[in-house]
């Protein structure tokens, strides 16, 4: 079967383009909004609403097949790539991408994967945009599993060597700047990891001595408990500090070690998991404190697991943070991978090297994004998988346990 043409759509993502250096530098929240202005390149307010482009394969059959390029929300943040403009990338997905699809037969997801994701534009010598690769190798997946009659996740497990997980991944839920609210909403809906809580500014968030995250999470176990939607219910509790724990204590990893145990104490009997204790402004300081760190926590017994996150974007990134066992767990935020080859490439290998992979991306997604990446956690088994796209706990937790639900019902019946 062949591709017959390849159509692009402006769209909206779930959320926004934040320029997470501003928001560091001082940028206050006024309702949805940030006071400021934008200090990261090609940002024209430090918060933006947030695009994604459809890309449609039109198969010879008549089928449609589609994935959704977007970037995440702290897009030229960390190493990333810059903002991404539909208007601004749309020509160029029409004028070099399609041509690589059009009128050629579907082969397999790996070969036509790697036709967008190992290449590099001619125009200008520099492998595509992240969310470019990310969307259309997304519509590669589709158009495999539509010429076989079969799930994406079925393609990726005959792909790959792996076996559809036998139950739903454990879903991750993040509250946004709404922590109290929204985590009522996640305890009702028994949500298996929460709140991230968004911990992104030292004054108005975190505390100068830590001691506002630590209130929250006192009021947090005892919300878990009173409110319990049924008795074996033990979520496993999740923060994203932003690095902020730098700041708060100098980059002192000793005190950030005990500090995360004192946090460990609070939430107990509940598993902690602090996302992004530091942020040392490069990769391999970033893999150097992150490993000493997570050394730090094992010599001491404490129950908290440390996630890796900035600096760790790319697959090879993964791979380095991985091997140097710099962080209990590895967020592998998918549009910042490109290709979703790489996404999928980059749990199993995490799973193979003993650390747990967190199939991550980010809530500036689109609903068919979102649906791919749940294709890609039950085919391989991370230990957690994102609630998106959005800030909160309605319509991105809806569709990812809707997805997953849809490929436990039907990966026998196919």
């Amino acid at each position: 079967m062949k591709i017959k043409k390849v159509i692009c759509a402006p769209g909206k993502t779930g959320f926004y383009f934040d320029d997470q250096k501003a928001i560091k530098q001082g940028a206050k929240n006024d309702g949805a909004f940030y006071l400021g202005e934008p200090v990261t390149p090609g940002f024209t307010s430090v918060r933006q609403a947030g695009e994604s482009i459809s890309v449609l394969f039109i198969l010879e059959n008549g089928a449609i097949a589609h994935g959704d390029c977007a970037a995440v929300q702290y897009s030229g943040a960390g190493g990333r790539d810059p903002l991404f403009l539909a208007e601004n990338f749309i020509p160029l997905i029409e004028k070099e991408i399609a041509p690589l699809y059009e009128g050629k037969d579907i082969t397999t997801f790996k070969e036509m994967a790697d036709r967008v994701d190992k290449t590099t534009s001619p125009s200008t010598g520099k492998k595509y945009h992240t969310a470019i690769r990310y969307g259309v190798t997304q519509a590669c997946l589709d158009a495999v599993a539509k010429s076989k009659t079969k799930l994406m996740a079925q393609v990726i497990a005959d792909e790959y060597g792996v076996t559809i997980s036998d139950k739903m991944i454990p879903i991750f839920s993040q509250s946004g700047d709404d922590r109290y609210l929204n985590v009522d909403k996640m305890i009702i809906k028994g949500v298996d990891v929460l709140p991230h809580a968004l911990f992104n500014h030292v004054e108005t968030k975190v505390g100068f001595k830590g001691e506002k995250i630590k209130e929250y999470l006192t009021w947090l176990k005892d919300r878990i408990v009173t409110h319990k939607p049924y008795d074996s219910y033990k979520p496993a509790i999740h923060i994203d500090v932003y690095g902020t724990l730098s700041i708060v204590f100098n980059n002192n990893l000793e005190k950030i070690a005990n500090y995360i145990g004192e946090l460990a104490e609070i939430v107990a009997p509940f598993e902690l998991r602090v996302e992004g204790p530091v942020d040392m402004d490069g990769k391999v300081d970033q893999i150097k404190a992150l490993s000493t760190l997570r050394k730090l926590l094992d010599d001491h017994k404490t129950p908290a697991k440390i996630v890796a996150d900035e600096w760790c974007n790319t697959l090879e990134d993964i791979k380095d943070f991985t091997l140097a066992k710099a962080g209990h767990m590895i967020q592998i935020k998918t549009p910042d991978l490109g290709g979703i080859n790489n996404a999928i490439e980059a749990v199993i290998f995490c799973n193979k090297e003993g650390v747990d992979a967190y199939l991550g991306g980010t809530c500036n997604e689109t609903n068919r994004s979102s649906e791919v990446c749940a294709n890609i956690a039950m085919a391989t088994s991370p230990i957690q998988y994102l609630a998106k796209p959005g800030m909160g706990v309605d319509e991105g937790y809806m569709i990812v346990f809707n997805e997953m639900s849809r490929i436990l019902a039907l990966k026998n019946k196919l």
